[in-house]
């Protein structure tokens, strides 16, 4: 059992760092197992603060601390496990200290630790401290130096900024000097050392300079790195031109590793990336490794101005760069992609992960008031939901007012750490508009409900839209303000023709309304005839919508709409409903029958996307229906998915088989939107076909298998022949790993996929998968192509009713936080929904719960989000 409770960092407890940190002078002396660290701090009072000197450090062995050069005693410094505490200091002084610290020891992957024989580096959000002693916050901006100093084997020795000096050392080891001329909070701090092949290239900014870029990849890996290289240099040109931001520095690197908790670090000069999100050929990657691939480095390179030049004041601040950057990056991939089609996918994640954590225990407002562990509020909702809140802004002050503000906030805030209500305020001054209603989006949890009612009045030609917001209560946030939410509208005819209507004395055939209040009630005029409103076009707000539409406009709109999401959104509602009426026992055949009817209209709709197409066979999620029923049978809703999904195969068979036996690549593979688009339907068109266990379906998904010549079709394969199961499946399992056993990230894909499985012997296999010797949980990309796969991605044996599946993510939790604690947090939040299944299954998943909570030595990120997942509402 725990003996203390930790206690909770709150942002009313906001002050301001009592010392400031103008220059930092680092000299590593790196050895895998007793690196030394000499740090020098030119050190100053901040204002009248007169408390004594407190330094965050952990995991370190002092060697020696001194001020002005004079080394102090014991007596006169205290040192724990958290901090270096030095009562009385001058206002104005040079500290110098030394420690030393053992990377290959810190499996937590946070510090300065070992990967593959290289040294590296993770500091967000608090890891500089196992580096050294320093005021280890985001507030705190210094300039750094670095030396590093290690034998030749570390071949590179990179570190932030410009290289100022390289050379050998008397020993017959070798150094090189680093100096970051912008200052910087520690979590932007980054050091790698270690043998590695280099892809260079260089662009040329808007101002006419020139910019070297090198990525930094595995001996024989840099052709690998040729599509991040053309994502980094089209991302720097289209961050010039969408919001005049150029780079700064004359040398832009990035560094893939292996061994990473996160997906990509956007240290200033020298981004960290994993090596999953970086290295890509037609060979080993999928089309949505490619996607990733352009959309991180994009998120990376744009933090050097929103998370970089521009940083948080504090770590509840996070927000104000990260769901920044997300906007951006989003905005970058539909440019890169398509509108629509990224809009959707975008849309598709958000629900997948962030309406979740809406509705359960641990949900929290964009910009959280306290936490245990900040590790632990890298969310959807910090993420993906602050991204949406941006979005909004956009749309209600609007495109030209948004981009003045954007400007102001650089010109503002640059070379500072800042806060959202300064962000919000620059948009407020240029717009004109009073935002204070909007910065509740920031403070406020949970997903808003809008309901849309409308009446025609034929007579009048008047059309009147009756709408109302509602947002659930979450834990801690029982009461719930009205939120400022857009809604874009249009109107059409039974055709799905476009309707022309009349709103304050203008004819449009579009209009936002801004419901502000509980309730409000518009009148349209001009409304010719009896309308199908197609509302919250292109999702304008990050909310749940209700209508009183009828089935049959949605099928309209599934077949005309002109905006894209909606259509695919109609057709998404439509699936939702008839899969949800067959889980609680009421299935609708001729609606099922209708809906696939719909389906194959639209597949055969020569002007429309391949990419899109692909997006509208592929039902809602198993879990999205889960969030949805009350209370979730991940059983039924299993069942019922998978019976529209056969009716799906068998009504439009003959079409599917077209479209798998058209789509087949002609020429060279390209990852650009068309390629993946073709490649998208072709194979989703398989994996429809592959529910139907027909022999000829089989033949073909093992065909289809054989034959690939890229990774994106022969993974299409494999899931097809694992739902097929049985021999087939088997055999070829055993060929793709003989044939890619060399490759780490490739049989990532092999243990997610079998993870996926929905075969009743799911979980056998998974446990049987874990004594695997390619398996190592140490890894946190195999941890969770396994371990959280099977439990975010397989909720049919996840949840089986033995409790089996949560005792085996328990058992995993308990056994990775001994020596990662922020992976072993990451895996939690299945168990964290308990609440929303069947009694029977959420008291198995609580019992799991009880048994983390109660386990001795656990630590504070798993402890405060078990905590907090079993917590009173």
């Amino acid at each position: 059992m725990r003996t203390e409770t930790p206690q909770p960092i709150r942002l009313s407890e906001y002050r301001p760092p009592a010392f400031l940190v103008d220059e930092v002078h680092l000299d590593f002396d790196l050895r895998p197992s007793a690196t030394r660290v000499k740090a020098r701090l030119s050190l100053r009072r901040n204002g009248d603060h007169a408390e004594p000197l407190v330094l965050n450090g952990e995991h370190l062995t002092p060697v020696s601390v001194a001020i002005d050069g004079r080394a102090l005693t014991e007596a006169e410094r205290s040192i724990d496990d958290e901090v270096l505490t030095i009562p009385s200091v001058p206002d104005a002084f040079v500290l110098e200290t030394e420690v030393e610290i053992n990377p290959a020891a810190n499996t937590a992957l946070d510090g300065l630790y070992m990967s593959g024989g290289r040294f590296c580096t993770q500091c967000e959000s608090e890891g500089f401290r196992k580096i050294t002693w320093y005021p280890d916050r985001p507030d705190v901006l210094s300039r750094f130096t670095v030396r590093m100093t290690a034998d030749k084997a570390f071949h590179r020795l990179l570190s932030n900024g410009n290289l100022m000096e390289s050379g050998q050392t008397a020993d017959g080891r070798h150094y090189a000097v680093w100096n970051d001329p912008f200052p910087k909070p520690s979590y932007l701090f980054a050091l790698v050392a270690g043998e590695l092949d280099v892809l260079e290239d260089s662009l040329i900014t808007m101002s006419g300079r020139k910019v070297d870029l090198q990525i930094f990849v595995d001996p024989g890996m840099a052709d690998r790195a040729t599509y991040a290289m053309d994502a980094l240099k089209r991302s720097m040109t289209w961050d010039e031109e969408a919001f005049g931001r150029e780079y700064d520095l004359d040398l832009f690197m990035i560094v893939a590793v292996r061994d990473f908790n996160f997906g990509a670090m956007e240290n200033k000069g020298l981004n960290i990336f994993n090596s999953s999100l970086l290295l890509a050929d037609p060979a080993t990657a999928t089309d949505f490794d490619y996607e990733r691939i352009e959309s991180v480095v994009a998120h990376e390179y744009f933090h050097n101005w929103t998370g970089d030049r521009i940083t948080c004041r504090d770590w509840f601040q996070l927000c104000l760069k990260e769901g920044l950057t997300v906007f951006r990056d989003q905005s970058f991939s539909a440019d890169m992609r398509g509108a629509a089609v990224q809009r959707i996918k975008d849309v598709k994640a958000l629900r997948a992960r962030q309406f979740s954590e809406d509705q359960g225990p641990l949900a929290h407002p964009v910009r959280p008031s306290s936490y245990l562990k900040i590790d632990n509020f890298y969310t959807a909702t910090i993420y993906e939901k602050g991204a949406e809140v941006i979005g909004m802004l956009k749309t209600l002050i609007g495109a030209e007012a948004f981009r003045k503000g954007m400007d102001l906030y650089f010109d503002r805030w640059d070379g500072h750490a800042t806060t959202v209500e300064a962000f919000i305020a620059c948009f407020a001054e240029v717009s004109g508009q009073d935002l204070t209603h909007f910065f509740n989006w920031y403070e406020q949890a949970g997903t808003p409900r809008v309901d849309i009612r409308s009446t025609y009045d034929a007579s009048a030609q008047t059309l009147r839209l009756d709408l109302t917001q509602q947002t659930p209560p979450t834990p801690g946030q029982a009461s719930k303000k009205p939120l400022p939410i857009p809604v874009r509208l249009g109107l059409l005819d039974e055709d799905g023709r476009t309707m022309a209507f009349v709103r304050d004395g203008q004819a449009v055939d579009e209009t936002v309304v801004v419901l502000n209040a509980g309730q409000a009630s518009l009148t349209l005029t001009g409304v010719t005839d009896a309308p199908i409103v197609s509302a919250l076009r292109g999702f304008s707000a990050p909310v749940v919508l209700t209508t009183d539409a009828a089935p049959k406009d949605r099928y309209v709109q599934l077949a005309a709409d002109p905006d894209l999401f909606n259509r695919w959104e109609a057709g998404q509602d439509l699936a939702r409903d008839l899969m949800l009426a067959r889980s609680a026992g009421t299935p609708d055949e001729v609606g099922e029958e209708r809906y696939a009817e719909a389906v194959g209209r639209a597949l055969g709709d020569q002007s429309a996307d391949p990419a899109f197409k692909a997006l509208l066979l592929a039902l809602p999620s198993e879990a999205e229906l889960a969030l949805a029923q009350q209370p979730a049978d991940p059983a039924a809703i299993h069942l019922a998915r998978t019976a529209l999904r056969a009716r799906l195969a068998v009504h439009l068979a003959e079409d599917l088989k077209r479209l798998h036996t058209g789509l087949q690549d002609a020429g060279e593979f390209s990852p650009d939107a068309a390629g993946a688009g073709r490649r998208a339907l072709r194979n989703m068109a398989l994996e429809i076909l592959a529910v139907d266990p027909h022999a000829e379906n089989a033949e073909r998904a093992y065909g289809h298998y054989e034959a690939a010549g890229n990774m994106t079709d022969a993974m299409g394969g494999l899931s097809a022949l694992m739902q097929i199961g049985g021999p087939p499946f088997e055999r070829a399992l055993v060929d793709f790993y003989e044939k890619w056993s060399a490759e780490p990230l490739v049989i990532d894909k092999w243990f997610a996929l079998q993870a996926r499985a929905p075969d009743e012997g799911a979980l056998g296999r998974v446990l049987g998968l874990t004594a695997h010797p390619a398996f190592d949980s140490k890894n946190p990309n195999r941890l969770r192509a396994l371990v959280g796969t099977f439990a975010a991605g397989n909720p049919v044996r996840f949840h089986d009713p033995s409790g089996a599946g949560y005792r085996f993510l328990a058992d995993q939790i308990l056994s990775v936080d001994g020596f990662n604690p922020m992976t072993a947090a990451r895996l939690l939040e299945p168990l964290g929904s308990w609440r929303r299944y069947r009694p029977e299954l959420g008291a198995q998943m609580r019992l799991q719960l009880e048994r983390i909570v109660a386990q001795s030595g656990l630590s504070k990120n798993v402890y405060e989000l078990a905590s907090r997942a079993l917590a009173e509402d």
